[in-house]
């Protein structure tokens, strides 16, 4: 199979160091994306210029180094609400990643909105960092947490999801991509029904920020959340994209400098946003690393990387699916970055130490989803994640070794 006339992986892959390197003797085939990207040049030089040359605290000083911190952290809070649609850049605040972000909504707005008995619908495909939050909420509420089903192919139970709606959660917060499925979500019409219901949405957006275009305005999410290390830019840094109106009643998650107005022994007045809910010194280095890399990924185009990408996918699955007693965990009509697979009855470990020795970095266990892993039945899985410097060559190679794997525990 051809890669798209517009888009040169191969080209790319000169762009992202770790990639050239050997592992047991044998060329490294990278195909941990969901967990984190391999970095460009370009993030790693700015992350380098930074702490040689910009080295300073922000928003706190009127001296040059200071005043070009700060001017430099607030362009690239721009850059970031223009990657994502956001109408206004004081509705981005820069955490230190999803979990943050979700975290932050759901003791904020929890203590804004979640009364004893009150209840949270999220799906059955969810991350952990978009379970458990949510589930301590209710947990300290003596809450629900609703859970919406899904069909043996790990697609979304629209049906059900419009039924629990009825029982007036105070949030849905779902995934747009799952990260052990690859089932990609069908966001807008989720939205559509949450709001008609009156109930606000967050999207984490983890799994889809490096794979297809992101417009929360379209979209009209409440709140949509992603993390730097999953689009190609350092760790440490992450985005919680809220709504103004939602952001100005909710109360602050976090207390310490920064996040201040006026303070007293007697009271505190907060700051405005997005300050007020980013308490402290910030990882500037890494909020110019995202800047860096969200400029980079606009070169190509979400587009152009995620009809790339979706063709690996098909490539793979085709080639994996030939396989004698190979099983693809998860097969929902829309997927993407994504295969979760079993060879026979072995271990996912087993092959995962296999493939590892052959030269592959794939992923293995539960994918911080252990419900999943239980709709299921199965106590992990393979993951083989895409990005848009892998190829074809790539997952020829995989399948070629997959099979090798499927001989040997089979």
């Amino acid at each position: 199979m051809e890669t798209l006339p517009a888009f040169r992986a191969e080209t790319i892959r000169n762009d992202f160091p770790a990639l050239h390197q050997k592992v047991y003797n044998k060329p490294l085939v990278y195909l941990d994306n969901a967990a984190t990207t391999q970095k460009p040049s370009v993030v790693i030089q700015r992350l380098s210029d930074y702490y040689a040359n910009e080295n300073c605290n922000i928003h706190r000083g009127v001296h040059y180094l200071s005043q070009q911190a700060t001017a430099a952290f607030e362009q690239a809070r721009a850059v970031t609400a223009r990657f994502i649609g956001a109408q206004k850049a004081h509705e981005v605040i820069f955490t230190k990643g999803t979990t943050e972000s979700i975290n932050l909504v759901a003791d904020s707005l929890g203590r804004l909105l979640m009364k004893n008995g009150g209840s949270v619908l999220i799906t059955g495909m969810e991350h952990h960092a978009n379970l458990i939050p949510w589930q301590q909420l209710c947990l300290q509420h003596q809450g629900k947490l609703l859970v919406t089903r899904l069909n043996e192919k790990g697609d979304i139970d629209l049906d059900h999801f419009a039924e629990l709606l009825k029982q007036g959660p105070v949030i849905a917060a779902f995934a747009h991509i799952s990260n052990a499925l690859g089932t990609i979500s069908p966001v807008a019409e989720m939205i559509r029904l949450a709001h008609d219901a009156g109930v606000p949405v967050l999207i984490d957006g983890a799994q889809s920020i490096a794979h297809c275009p992101v417009d929360v305005t379209e979209l009209d999410c409440d709140f949509f959340v992603f993390s730097g290390h999953k689009v190609y830019a350092p760790m440490g840094v992450g985005v919680l994209y809220g709504k103004e109106e939602w952001l100005l009643k909710m109360p602050p998650y976090q207390f310490g400098g920064e996040m201040v107005d006026q303070v007293s022994f007697e009271k505190t007045s907060f700051n405005d946003l997005p300050f007020k809910f980013e308490a402290g010194t910030p990882n500037v280095g890494a909020v110019l690393g995202l800047e860096t890399a969200l400029n980079y990924l606009s070169r190509f185009g979400v587009a152009a990387v995620g009809a790339y990408e979706h063709s690996l996918i098909e490539h793979a699955m085709a080639k994996l699916s030939a396989i004698d007693g190979l099983r693809v965990v998860g097969q929902a009509a829309q997927r993407a970055s994504v295969i979760s697979f079993l060879i026979g009855d072995s271990h996912p470990y087993d092959g995962g130490t296999l493939l590892d020795k052959m030269g592959f970095a794939v992923r293995t266990g539960h994918h911080c989803a252990q419900p999943v892993m239980d709709i299921f039945g199965v106590p992990g899985t393979i993951r083989a994640s895409f990005a848009m410097y892998n190829t074809f060559d790539e997952v020829d190679r995989l399948c070629e070794a997959v099979q090798r794997c499927a001989t040997m525990l089979t």
